[in-house]
C-alpha cells in the first residue's frame, strides 16, 4: 500500500531531506488523534521506542476538561504520565502535510510496560485477542458521513457556529453534477488518504445538502479502527486546506439527515482463509455462526448503544424517514433496519446501522465483537427476520432514544 512506511525507508527519507517531522499520536476517549509532532532525526534516535503524555487525556471530555469519577487519573492521583509506544505498522506518510511522517500509538503504562487496560486501542485489542482464541478473526470497516461547509473553521468559530452555509444547496446523494463543485476538497480527500496508506474506495454526495460520504476498503478490525481515525482527522485538516469546514457531528442540524457510521462486519478463519459467516445451504447463506453473532448483537444491542451513540447529540439522529435506524432488528437488505444483511457469498456480512459519525471506533467495534462473542458462546437462538417498514413497527425493539445510564446494566465479563 503507497504510503506506508518501513522504519528503513523512514531512515532514508530522513536523511535525504524528504521528511524532517514525525508525528506521534494516540487516541482520546472522544476518538480524536492527540499526540506530538518530533523532529524526525529525534524520533529515530530515541522515540522509535518511547514517549510519554500526561495521563489526563483518558478523562477528557470534548472541551479538554478532565472528567472526575476516574480510576485510572485523578487530581488525587496528580495526572502523572502515561507510555505512548509506537505501533510501527502505522507508520506512515502524511501527503497533505510537507515533510511530515505519521505512526498511531498504544497507551502503556511506563513502569511495567503494559498496555493501559480502558485505552481504546488496548479494549479494541482485548476483544480480537478473545476471537483470536476461538480461531476466529473479524474483518470490519466502517462507512464515515460528514458535513462539508463554505466557511473555514475559523470563520465558523467567529459566527458562533450559526448561519453556517453549506457546501451545496441541495440534496446531493449520489449526485454527480454537484459533487464536481466539490472535488477541490474530496479529490483531496481521496487522494490524500490514499497516499497515507488508506484503502479508500470511493466518495460521494449523501442523503442532505452538503452532506459527503467516503468508504474504505474492509481490514481486519485493528487496522480498520486505525484507518477511520485517519481519514477523520484527514478529512479535517484536508478541508481546512482548502479554507472549509467539516463536522462529524451526529445530527448538526435538527432538520437535516444525520450523519451515520454504519460498521460491517464478518468472521473469518485465523488466517483469514475461510469465511466463518457463509454456508450456501444456510438462509440468506447465512452460517450458524453469523446467525449466533447476530443473536448477540441484538440481544446487547441496548447495551453497547452508548458506544454507537456516545452523546446526548447523537440521539437526535434517531428519526424516521432518515435512513437512520429506530429499531434494533435484523432485516435482508433493509436499510430501515437497524441491522442489515447485506452481501452473498464470501462476502455475507452483517452491517449496525445504528452508530452515528461521531463514534470512537475502537469501542464501537470491541463492544459489537464481544456482543457477538456472547452470541456465540452462548448459542442464542436468532429471531426471526423483520421484513417491511421498520419505523413503522409497533413491537419492535426500540433503539434507546436518550443516553442510557451505564449503573443499572448487569456487568458483563465479555465486556
Amino acid at each position: 500500500m503507497p504510503g506506508l512506511l518501513t522504519i528503513a525507508e523512514l531512515t532514508k527519507a530522513v536523511e535525504a531531506g524528504e521528511i524532517d517531522t514525525v508525528i506521534m499520536a494516540q487516541v482520546d476517549m472522544q476518538g480524536r488523534l492527540m499526540g506530538k509532532r518530533f523532529h524526525a532525526r529525534h524520533f529515530l534516535d530515541s522515540a522509535v521506542n518511547e514517549t510519554h503524555s500526561c495521563n489526563y487525556l483518558m478523562t477528557v471530555d470534548m472541551e479538554m476538561e478532565p472528567v472526575p469519577g476516574y480510576k485510572s487519573a485523578s487530581w488525587e492521583k496528580g495526572y502523572g504520565d502515561y507510555m505512548m509506544k509506537p505501533d510501527l505498522a502505522t507508520l506512515r506518510c502524511l501527503p497533505w502535510q510537507e515533510g511530515v511522517a505519521f505512526v498511531l500509538c498504544d497507551v502503556m503504562d511506563h513502569h511495567g510496560h503494559e498496555d493501559i487496560p480502558v485505552s481504546p486501542r488496548a479494549i479494541l485489542k482485548k476483544q480480537i485477542a478473545r476471537l483470536d482464541a476461538m480461531g476466529l478473526s473479524a474483518m470490519m470497516a466502517s462507512e464515515l458521513e460528514f458535513y462539508l461547509f463554505e466557511e473555514s473553521f475559523e470563520e465558523a468559530h467567529a459566527q458562533g457556529y450559526r448561519d453556517m452555509s453549506l457546501i451545496s444547496p441541495y440534496n446531493e446523494d449520489y449526485h454527480l453534477f454537484q459533487t464536481t463543485k466539490e472535488e477541490d476538497v474530496m479529490r483531496a480527500v481521496r487522494n490524500g488518504l490514499y497516499g497515507a496508506g488508506i484503502p479508500v474506495e470511493c466518495s460521494k454526495g449523501e442523503a442532505w445538502a452538503g452532506q459527503e460520504e467516503i468508504n474504505v476498503k474492509y481490514a481486519d478490525a485493528l487496522t480498520a479502527a486505525d484507518n477511520h481515525v485517519i481519514t477523520k482527522n484527514g478529512v479535517k485538516e484536508l478541508a481546512w486546506a482548502q479554507g472549509r469546514a467539516a463536522t462529524f457531528m451526529a445530527k448538526w442540524d435538527y432538520e437535516a439527515a444525520g450523519s451515520s457510521s454504519h460498521v460491517h462486519q464478518s468472521l473469518w478463519s485465523k488466517d483469514g482463509g475461510e469465511a466463518r459467516f457463509h454456508d450456501p445451504a444456510g438462509e440468506y447463506g447465512m452460517s450458524e455462526m453469523m446467525r449466533q453473532y447476530l443473536a448477540g448483537l441484538l440481544a446487547h444491542a441496548s447495551e453497547f448503544t452508548c458506544f454507537l451513540a456516545p452523546n446526548i447529540n447523537s440521539y437526535k439522529r434517531f428519526q424516521a424517514g432518515t435512513f437512520a435506524p429506530t429499531k434494533a432488528i435484523w432485516s435482508l437488505d433493509n436499510r430501515t433496519a437497524g441491522y442489515r444483511i447485506c452481501g452473498s457469498g464470501k462476502a455475507v456480512r452483517i452491517e449496525c446501522r445504528v452508530g452515528g459519525s461521531d463514534l470512537n471506533p475502537y469501542l464501537a467495534f470491541a463492544a459489537q465483537i464481544a456482543a457477538g462473542i456472547s452470541g456465540i458462546e452462548n448459542r442464542m437462538e436468532l429471531e426471526p427476520e423483520f421484513k417491511g417498514d421498520a419505523y413503522a413497527a409497533k413491537r419492535a425493539r426500540e433503539i434507546p432514544s436518550t443516553p442510557v445510564s451505564y449503573t443499572h446494566l448487569r456487568a458483563h465479563e465479555t465486556f
